[in-house]
């Protein structure tokens, strides 16, 4: 099965902010990026998104553009949840809390947020979810984090080497699950 991994486009955040599952905008203009990504897309798919309005600006227009089987937001598809951390630059989080979450943030929780694992966890069973049912093309607009753990469902990748997938703003990566 084909699947397009879509990372939203560039926010509006500065540089060093933490902004995980905060609700930011995406930074304009964007229209010659999203023409880029379509020209990357089939011209038919079923487009899940997360709800998280960067991804939901560009999933829409996805769905305007191309032959829209059906499109569904799902909050299993959201970036990780930082918890305190939201909208902090990270040099704002305390090392106490910090250094811990460095050295092994596939299974330590950002503050009052989520760990990496769990996050694979609710992917897991997204993918689960729609693998089993879905046999057009799929389209997932989403953020790093879920690509990153997509990428390490789909090879079998450790979790602590996640971050090996480079996954820039406004990039779609296809695979095959």
């Amino acid at each position: 099965m084909e699947i397009y991994l879509v990372r939203h486009t560039e926010t509006i955040c500065e540089k060093g902010i933490c902004y995980g599952q905060s609700d930011v905008n995406i930074a304009e203009p964007f229209d010659e990026v999203f023409t880029k990504i379509i020209s990357e897309l089939p011209s038919e798919a079923v487009i899940f998104s997360s709800p998280l309005k960067r991804c939901v600006i560009l999933a829409k227009h996805i769905q305007e553009n191309i032959n829209t089987i059906s499109y569904q937001e799902d909050d299993r598809l959201k970036e990780m949840n930082f918890g305190d951390w939201e909208l902090k630059t990270w040099n704002e989080i305390p090392p106490e809390e910090l250094n811990p979450w460095m050295e092994d943030f596939v299974n330590i929780k950002a503050t009052n947020g989520e760990s990496f694992v769990e996050l694979h966890e609710r992917v897991g069973h997204f993918l689960s979810d729609i693998l089993s049912k879905i046999n057009q093309p799929i389209v997932i607009v989403a953020h790093a984090g879920i690509i990153r753990s997509i990428l390490c469902h789909q090879s079998s990748l450790p979790l602590k080497d996640a971050f090996n997938n480079k996954v820039d703003f406004g990039e779609v990566i296809k695979i095959d699950f």
